[in-house]
């Protein structure tokens, strides 16, 4: 197999390796970078994922991406060592299933590409004897990860920009109690002005000699990892019958979660439908129903505080893999083949009513907790299959994102319920929070940056 090569979804970047793309975060020409082609697996080498652990599949679906990257030993020990946690599947009703992707170190799925793309980062820098500074924006579990994934690495700072007032107690103390190498910033704003001074940070030629690069879902290092666990449910549940597809509900907000499944099925995977579901910042369901892209500006405040995200930048990703080409601010200069996207993907907006009552509805009939991100996925889910009840006995995954015990406030409103802590979020409370806040304006990041780094 050849070395895949990735290109910018704003075309006018060279193409470039993996490790480039990992290392330098977003292009150049301020686009996101994408494999020029797929890769695929066989029905036969899929149906093979059923007798495997977690990590292995990760192994096998990983290097995929990393022909002539990395040494398959090497991989097999980085994958061995980022998956020792549980990725349970838990039966609903019927052919019901919630993925659980809240057991690792943070109580989140972002642990999931985070802890994959450290490691990864790490082996290539240190191959290379070379130094970086991770800027990252998150709108609640992003930074918390990413902060744990990097925590103590010699040759990686990091600086995670966060909404002041848009993420939770718990959310926020997961990456101010750190300390090290992680520096945290509350900025007087929506995720999206923190998104944006990340990326006009990386297009500043006066930054270059920082040797800035992304963990956001803009890295393709967050995008690959993401795959794997919709290959581990299809692997777990499937029936093994000619009528096999799956249908996957993904709660959406700057859509690299979706955009992980999308490439799984791009890959071989055999998915039915993909159910997007957003908050009520609705600019995907909107465009899909009209084919007018309209950014959100500012974003909308919602319980689900993680997909508060008014323009999804893996929105360009999605556009390229259905032959569309959208830029950096949102403006599509070719519109994708929306037929074949209405055919793949059922999008739809959950409201904060639909998101409270779900997690109500949910615990009282089916004794299950989800959280408000979850609980947009299940709505999802159940959106679609009211629209088709032909596919009601299909095999159906709804993606649980955060643990419960990470939005006590709302559970306990809501459900009366104070969610039991896992291991990973025990002490928070008494630790001591370090953390700097600037406005909203880039200038003031800029020459915070220049100063402290």
């Amino acid at each position: 197999m050849k070395k895949l090569k990735l290109y910018s979804t704003n075309l006018q970047a060279d193409t470039v390796s993996f490790s480039e793309a990992l290392l330098k975060g977003i292009a150049l020409d301020r686009g996101l970078y994408m494999p020029e082609e797929v890769p695929t697996f066989t029905m036969e080498e899929i149906d093979a994922f059923s007798d495997m652990e977690y990590f292995e599949i990760a192994y096998e679906v990983i290097k995929k991406f990393l022909v002539g990257e990395i040494e398959d030993t090497v991989l097999y020990e980085l994958v061995k060592d980022a998956y020792n946690y549980d990725v349970p599947l838990e039966k609903v009703v019927d052919s019901k299933y919630i993925l659980r992707l809240d057991q690792g170190p943070t109580a989140s799925f972002k642990d999931f590409a985070a802890r994959m793309m450290g490691r990864l980062m790490n082996y290539y820098l240190s191959k290379e004897n070379k130094s970086l500074l991770i800027l990252t924006a998150t709108s609640g579990d992003t930074g918390s990860a990413i902060a744990n994934a990097y925590y103590g690495l010699n040759n990686i700072k990091v600086v995670v920009l966060y909404p002041e007032t848009e993420v939770t107690n718990r959310q926020r103390k997961q990456m101010t109690t750190l300390g090290e190498n992680v520096q945290i910033i509350a900025v007087d704003g929506k995720f999206d002005d923190c998104q944006a001074m990340v990326k006009e940070a990386f297009a500043d030629r006066d930054l270059d000699h920082l040797n800035l690069s992304s963990a956001n879902s803009i890295n393709i290092g967050r995008l690959i990892p993401q795959t794997v666990y919709y290959f581990w449910a299809f692997a777990k549940l499937r029936k093994g019958t000619a009528d096999d597809d799956i249908i996957f509900s993904v709660p959406s907000g700057n859509f690299g979660d979706m955009m992980g499944g999308v490439l799984a099925m791009k890959m071989g995977l055999p998915v039915k439908k993909f159910v997007i579901a957003t908050n009520n910042n609705d600019v995907f369901p909107v465009f899909m129903k009209t084919g007018i892209y309209s950014k959100i500006e500012p974003s909308r405040n919602c319980i689900s505080s993680a997909m508060n995200v008014g323009h999804p930048s893996n929105m360009s990703r999605l556009m390229a893999l259905y032959g569309g080409v959208m830029n950096e601010k949102g403006e599509i200069l070719t519109l994708p083949d929306m037929d074949e996207m209405n055919k793949e993907i059922h999008a739809v907006s959950i409201s904060e009513e639909e998101t409270r009552s779900t997690i109500k509805e949910t615990w009282r009939n089916h004794n299950v907790l989800l959280e408000p991100h979850g609980s947009v996925g299940w709505a999802g889910m159940l959106d679609y299959l009211k629209e088709n009840p032909e596919a009601d006995d299909q095999l159906c995954v709804s993606l649980e994102t955060a643990h419960p015990a990470k939005f006590p406030e709302e559970i306990i409103k809501i459900l009366n319920i104070d969610p039991e802590l896992p291991k990973s979020l025990e002490g928070l409370e008494d630790k001591v929070e370090h953390y700097d806040f600037l406005k909203n304006e880039y200038t003031d990041f800029k020459n915070y940056l220049l100063k402290k780094y």
